[in-house]
């Protein structure tokens, strides 16, 4: 475990030629309602988790039907496109587009779900590691698979490619140097489950524990709860010890390639962090926190058991809050509210 005080904390960019995140969730639900599923999904009460006041978790595995929090990403940005050209968009308001992507888990779903809605085509390149299993959940959704590379950055490269030789629309969850607007279209529509998180939520929490990767999720959020809830909640992000690229970008105040083993946290494997989730959670979060396989692992059959079964990569944040020498280090006690997210279903 490594524990990082952000003393960047309320400063201005780490990118420059990257924006803040959106805090503007008003056209999100409006635009989402054109899926099936339900808009909302619960916040659970799992004060047997910890011996603190709240322990309080928002359970993403429900989200319209797709089994994660990725669903309000890349089908947002297709919606929002289909809008645009058409304000009552249907079946084929997006006929003759190719949306086209790599993928690692949820996000490649999120495509091709929102692709099929409106009428374009989803291409999503996975690397050699990714499960059958989750091939044909693609292929489930309509889309067409191509698997390239050894790694997410090596299937990532060959989608930028794809999209540049055959005139496709590239849609990544991170950003890059030159590649911001899309990414921050679709951190807008994660705004959809913190919205929501904070009418659910009976006070305001003492403690937010966000798990990262390239730090979409937690970008957007955290700058919600700010805009929300303002300076009161502490804000926590947890990456694998493996792949610390937020910790590491914000302890040099630029970028960082954080390279290190494969994490079973495998959607939060990410040795890049996003530009625009990265200017906001130097901004906005207190702390960053790494943890290893073994804690996560452990603790997996404890949410189990309290019906939040989940991934280890969709459990992180819910982990580290449980760890003693965690809630020692952050001053959790009795009377601390613990806000957490389980961001996807198990495999």
């Amino acid at each position: 475990m490594e524990l990082l005080q952000n003393t960047l904390r309320g400063g201005g960019k780490i990118a420059e030629n990257a924006p803040f995140p959106s805090v503007d969730e008003t056209r999100v639900e409006v635009l989402l309602r054109h899926f099936d599923g339900d808009v909302t999904t619960p916040l659970v009460d799992a004060n047997r988790l910890a011996s603190v006041g709240a322990f309080w978790v928002k359970d993403e595995r429900s989200r319209m039907g797709l089994g994660s929090f990725k669903a309000l990403g890349a089908a947002y940005v297709i919606a929002r496109q289909a809008s645009d050209l058409n304000k009552a968009p249907d079946a084929d308001t997006l006929k003759g587009r190719t949306y086209v992507t790599a993928s690692a888990g949820n996000h490649g779903i999120s495509v091709a779900s929102g692709a099929r809605m409106f009428g374009a085509e989803a291409v999503v390149y996975i690397a050699e590691t990714v499960p059958v299993a989750f091939e044909d959940r693609l292929k489930g959704f309509g889309a067409s698979v191509i698997r390239e590379g050894a790694d997410y950055a090596t299937s990532m490269q060959a989608a930028a490619q794809a999209a540049e030789a055959q005139g496709w629309i590239l849609l990544s969850d991170s950003s890059w140097e030159g590649y911001v607007e899309l990414p921050y279209i679709l951190m807008e529509g994660y705004l959809q489950m913190a919205h929501e998180v904070v009418s659910q939520c009976a006070e305001v929490p003492t403690h937010v524990f966000l798990q990262a990767g390239v730090g979409g999720m937690a970008g957007a959020v955290a700058a919600y709860i700010r805009k929300v809830w303002g300076d009161e909640p502490r804000i926590i992000v947890v990456e694998p010890e493996a792949a610390p690229a937020l910790l590491a970008s914000v302890r040099a105040g630029t970028c960082v390639f954080a390279d290190g083993p494969d994490s079973i946290m495998g959607r939060l494997d990410c040795k890049e962090p996003s530009l625009i989730a990265l200017n906001g959670l130097a901004r906005d979060a207190d702390d960053f926190l790494t943890i290893s396989d073994d804690d996560v692992r452990q603790r997996l059959p404890q949410m189990a058991a309290s019906d939040l079964a989940t991934t280890a990569s969709g459990g992180a944040g819910i982990a580290a809050a449980m760890m003693p020498e965690v809630q020692e280090a952050l001053g959790i006690g009795p009377r601390s509210r613990i806000l957490c997210f389980l961001s996807e279903i198990p495999e």
